[in-house]
C-alpha cells in the first residue's frame, strides 16, 4: 500500500521576516553569496489586481544561507543579489513565468534549471508544483494563497509561509527529477531547454495588444475594432494610471458589447452589459466619448480585419489554399505525436507546432534529412529536437499524398 503524502505545514527554519530595507538586503546578499549549490527562486505577482505584471515578492533558498522572503516594493534594484548569483544554478518552476518580472529589478540568471519544464519532459501527467513535490518528494503543499494580491502591505503571515514553503523543496525536487530525467536518457534534452530559457533575449511587446481583448471573434467590421481599440486603449492608460488590473476597469466582455452596439449617446451606453447601474456619468462620457472618437474616424485610420499575418495561414484554410501543404501537416502532425508518444511527452516540447506548420508549408525544395534539419535549426529548434524530428518529418514529407 502507497504511503499517504506528508502535509508540509511550516518551513525548516520557520518563517523569515520580509526583507524591506537596503541593510537587510546587503545581509542577504552576502548570505547567499556565500552559500553552496543552486538557489532556489520564485517571484509572487498581483495578477487580476494590479497593471502589469511586476513582482511583489521574491523568495529565495540556498543551502548555507536558508530561506529570504524579499520585498521588491521596498527593495525595487535587486541587481546585487542578482550578480551575487551569477554563474549559480538558479532552480525555478515554470520559469518563463517568473523571469520577466525578476529581470525588471535586476535578477537575470546565466544558468538555469526549470522544475516544471522538467516534468513536461519526464512525462509526468501533472505539472504543477504542488502535483510535482507530492508525486515526486511526497509531500503536500498548501496552495491556497497563490491567486490572492500579494501587493498588500503588510503581507499576512499565512501567505509568507506559503510563499516561504514554495522555494522549501525546490532544489530537491530539482535533484530528483535530474536523476528521473538521467534515468530515461532525456538529462541532455532539458539542459538545451534550460539553455534556450537562459538565453533567450526579453520578449517584443504585442503588436496591436487590443487585438486579443477576450472576445473579439464576434467583431468583424471595421468601424467596430475601432471602437474595441479606442476602448482598449483608453482602459489601459486608466489601468496604468491607477494601478489597477484593466479588467477591473472594465471588462473585456463590456468592450465587445459597445463595438457591436455602437451606442450613440450615455444612455444607449449605459443599457449595455459592462456599463450597469454601478457605472458613474462620469466614466460613462469617458466611454461613450472613446466610442465617439472612433465613430468619427475617416475609412483609411480604421484597422484592418485580422491581424497582419507573417507566417503560414491558419491551418483549417490549407486544404482550399494549398491541398499538398495539407497533406503534408496531416502526415507530419501524426507523425510528431506518435513519436512524442513513444518518447512519453507533450508534442509541443518534441518539437514547436509553429515550427512543423512552417516546414510544412514552405518545404526545403530538396527534402533530405540536411535540409530538414537546417530548415529547423533555422526556426529555432534545439539540436536534440532536431535530431530527434528529422527522421520522422522527412519521412512525413516525402510520403505518398502528402
Amino acid at each position: 500500500m502507497t504511503e499517504a503524502p506528508t502535509p508540509l505545514l511550516e518551513p525548516r527554519e520557520g518563517i523569515p521576516p520580509v526583507i524591506a530595507d537596503e541593510a537587510a538586503l546587503a545581509e542577504a546578499v552576502a548570505a547567499f553569496a556565500a552559500g553552496s549549490g543552486p538557489v532556489a527562486v520564485d517571484a509572487e505577482r498581483a495578477s487580476g489586481y494590479r497593471y502589469g505584471q511586476r513582482a511583489y515578492l521574491v523568495q529565495l533558498r540556498r543551502e548555507g544561507a536558508g530561506t529570504a522572503l524579499i520585498d521588491p516594493v521596498a527593495c525595487p534594484d535587486l541587481s546585487a543579489l542578482g550578480e551575487a548569483l551569477s554563474g549559480v544554478e538558479w532552480v525555478l518552476h515554470a520559469a518563463t513565468q517568473d523571469l520577466p518580472c525578476l529581470r525588471e529589478i535586476g535578477m537575470v540568471p546565466t544558468r538555469l534549471f526549470d522544475t516544471e519544464l522538467a516534468g513536461r519532459l519526464a512525462g509526468f501527467p501533472r505539472v504543477g508544483l504542488g502535483a510535482m513535490v507530492e508525486n515526486v518528494l511526497g509531500f503536500v503543499l498548501e496552495k491556497g494563497h497563490s491567486a490572492v494580491d500579494w501587493s498588500t502591505r503588510p503581507l499576512p503571515e499565512p501567505w509568507l509561509r506559503y510563499a516561504a514553503l514554495d522555494v522549501e523543496l525546490l532544489v530537491d525536487l530539482r535533484d530528483a527529477l535530474e536523476k528521473e530525467l538521467e534515468r530515461q536518457g532525456k538529462l541532455e534534452w532539458a539542459l538545451q531547454e534550460f539553455d534556450a530559457i537562459a538565453s533567450a533575449p526579453p520578449a517584443e511587446p504585442r503588436k496591436e495588444p487590443w487585438r486579443r481583448t477576450s472576445g473579439m471573434h464576434k467583431v468583424r467590421r471595421r468601424r467596430q475594432l475601432a471602437v474595441v481599440r479606442e476602448l482598449w486603449e483608453t482602459r489601459d492608460r486608466i489601468a496604468q494610471r491607477r494601478d489597477v488590473s484593466p479588467g477591473k476597469v472594465l471588462p473585456d466582455a463590456a468592450i465587445v458589447e459597445a463595438a457591436l452596439a455602437l451606442p450613440g449617446h450615455v444612455h444607449a451606453l449605459a443599457a449595455l452589459n459592462g456599463f450597469g447601474h454601478r457605472t458613474g456619468r462620469r466614466q460613462l462620457e469617458q466611454w461613450q466619448a472613446a466610442v465617439d472618437r472612433a465613430k468619427a474616424l475617416p475609412e483609411a485610420e480604421l484597422p484592418q480585419p485580422g491581424q497582419p499575418v507573417t507566417g503560414p495561414p491558419p491551418p483549417r484554410a490549407w486544404a482550399d489554399k494549398d491541398p499538398s501543404a495539407a497533406a503534408r501537416l496531416s502526415a507530419a502532425r501524426a507523425a510528431v505525436t506518435s513519436l512524442a508518444e513513444r518518447l512519453s511527452m507533450p508534442q509541443e516540447n518534441l518539437v514547436s507546432p509553429d515550427t512543423v506548420r512552417r516546414l510544412c508549408w514552405q518545404p526545403p525544395g530538396v527534402i533530405d534529412a540536411a535540409s530538414v534539419s537546417a530548415a529547423l535549426s533555422g526556426y529555432g529548434a534545439r539540436p536534440w529536437q532536431v535530431e530527434l524530428v528529422t527522421p520522422v518529418l522527412v519521412d512525413a514529407l516525402t510520403a505518398k499524398g502528402a
